[in-house]
C-alpha cells in the first residue's frame, strides 16, 4: 500500500478495512443519483431506490427487516442510539471490555460494569448474579439493558452472544450487541445471536467512513424515540438527509465479505496467518493476549513487556509496518488499555500492540511483519516500570 510517504504495510484493519473495490464502485454510481431519497419525483424515487436496496441488502444478511435496518453515520451512532432509545427508564449493564462508546454512552447513564475473566470473556455467573438482583428490584419494562460485543476490537475475543441472550431473556432483559468489529468477518446474524439489537459500521469491512447501522430484531416496525429528530428520516428513527454514496457502498462492501465469512478456506488462511504471529510473538517473548479464547480469525494483541507500546509502534513505523495499540478512537493517543485491565493484565497494559489482517493481507505481508517484530523485540531495551 502507498500512503504518500512511501510504501509501507497495514496492518490495521480493526481500525478501518482497505477500501473493497465493490463499495467504490458502488459509491461512484451512486454519488451519480442526484435526487434527495425523501423527493417524490422521479429523481428522488431513483435515490430512494439505491437507499431501499442497500436496506435490504444488508437486512437480508444479519437476519432482520429492511425497516428495521436503521442507518446511522457509523457505529458510535448506532450503538449510542440503541442504549438512548432501548435503555430508556432501566438499568443498563455492560461488559468490562466494551468499546469506548458504549463504556461512555452506559456510565453515563449510571450503567454497572460485568466483569470478564482472563481470557476477556464476560462472566455468565456475574451476569446472572446482577440480573437477578437488578430484575428483583423492578418489574416489566423497567428490566435492565444489557451491553456485550460480539467481538472485541483490541483482543478479537468472540463472546458467547447467544448464552447471554438466554440469561436476559430468562430475566426479562433486553439485549444490545456492539458487532462493529464482527460484522465482515465472521457470520453475523441477529436472530441466531438471539439479540433486540446490534451496531455495525461500514468502515470496518471494507466500506466507506461515515456510514454504518442500528440493526433491530423481530418482524415488526420497531419504533425508536430519535436522537437527531430532524426531517423524519428513517421513518422518524433517526433524522437528516442520507448519504446516499457511503450507504450504497457500505451494503456492497457487506455483500463482498458474505463469501470471505462462508469461504473455510479463507477462514483457515487468516487463522492460520494469526497463529503464525502468535507463535513468532512468543518466541520472542511476548504475551499473546486471550491466545487460548475464540478470537477473530484476523485479530491478535500482543505483549511486549518491558517495552512501552508507543515505542513499539513508532519502531514498527518506521520499519514500514502500520499496527497499533488497542482502539483507534482515542485522538491519536497511546493509552492503558482499559480491556487489558479488566482481563487482570495492568502491569502488562501499557506494553501491548494489536496486529489486524485486512481482506486483503498476503502471505508476503505477514512474512515481512514477522521479521520485522523478531527484530524489534531483540533491539528494544527492556525499561523496568514500562
Amino acid at each position: 500500500m502507498n500512503g504518500g510517504a512511501g510504501d509501507f504495510y497495514y496492518l490495521d484493519a480493526n481500525a478501518s478495512e482497505p477500501l473493497r473495490p465493490e463499495a467504490l464502485e458502488a459509491m461512484t454510481a451512486a454519488a451519480r443519483v442526484g435526487g434527495n431519497p425523501s423527493s417524490v419525483h422521479r429523481a428522488g424515487r431513483a435515490a430512494r431506490a439505491v437507499m431501499e436496496t442497500a436496506r435490504e441488502e444488508m437486512a437480508a444478511i444479519f437476519g432482520a427487516t429492511a425497516e428495521n435496518c436503521v442507518m446511522t453515520s457509523g457505529g458510535t451512532e448506532a450503538n449510542v442510539l440503541a442504549i438512548d432509545a432501548l435503555g430508556q427508564g432501566r438499568p443498563i449493564l455492560y461488559g468490562a471490555t466494551e468499546h469506548d462508546a458504549v463504556r461512555m454512552a452506559a456510565s453515563t447513564r449510571g450503567g454497572q460494569v460485568i466483569p470478564v475473566d482472563g481470557r476477556g470473556v464476560v462472566r455468565a455467573d456475574a451476569l446472572a448474579a446482577m440480573l437477578a438482583r437488578a430484575s428483583g428490584d423492578a418489574s416489566g419494562n423497567d428490566a435492565p439493558l444489557v451491553c456485550v460485543m460480539l467481538a472485541n476490537n483490541e483482543t478479537g475475543v468472540i463472546q458467547p452472544i447467544a448464552e447471554i441472550a438466554r440469561l436476559c431473556r430468562a430475566h426479562g432483559a433486553r439485549l444490545h450487541v456492539d458487532a462493529v468489529q464482527a460484522a465482515g468477518r465472521m457470520a453475523v446474524d441477529l436472530r441466531e445471536l438471539g439479540a433486540d439489537s446490534m451496531a455495525v459500521s461500514a468502515h470496518k469491512f471494507g466500506g466507506p467512513k461515515g456510514a454504518g447501522a442500528l440493526v433491530l430484531a423481530g418482524d415488526r416496525f420497531f419504533a425508536l424515540p430519535p436522537m437527531l429528530a430532524g426531517g423524519g428520516q428513517e421513518q422518524g428513527r433517526r433524522g437528516g438527509t442520507p448519504a446516499l454514496p457511503a450507504i450504497a457502498g457500505m451494503a456492497a462492501a457487506l455483500v463482498a465479505t458474505r463469501r470471505d465469512c462462508a469461504d473455510p478456506a479463507y477462514q483457515a488462511r487468516m487463522a492460520g496467518w494469526r497463529d503464525d504471529i502468535d507463535r513468532m510473538a512468543r518466541g520472542c517473548g511476548a504475551v499473546v493476549c486471550s491466545g487460548d479464547a475464540p478470537r477473530l480469525p484476523n485479530t491478535t494483541c500482543l505483549v511486549l513487556p518491558h517495552r512501552r507500546a508507543q515505542t513499539q509502534l513508532i519502531a514498527l513505523d518506521m520499519a514500514g509496518f502500520c499496527v497499533s495499540a488497542g482502539s483507534a478512537c482515542s485522538s491519536g493517543k497511546v493509552a492503558r488499555s482499559h480491556v487489558l485491565v479488566a482481563m487482570g493484565m495492568d502491569d502488562l497494559a501499557g506494553c501491548a500492540i494489536r496486529v489486524s489482517l485486512p481482506w486483503s493481507v498476503t502471505a508476503e505481508q505477514v512474512g515481512a511483519f514477522m521479521a520485522a517484530y523478531a527484530d524489534m523485540a531483540a533491539r528494544l531495551p527492556a525499561r523496568a516500570g514500562a
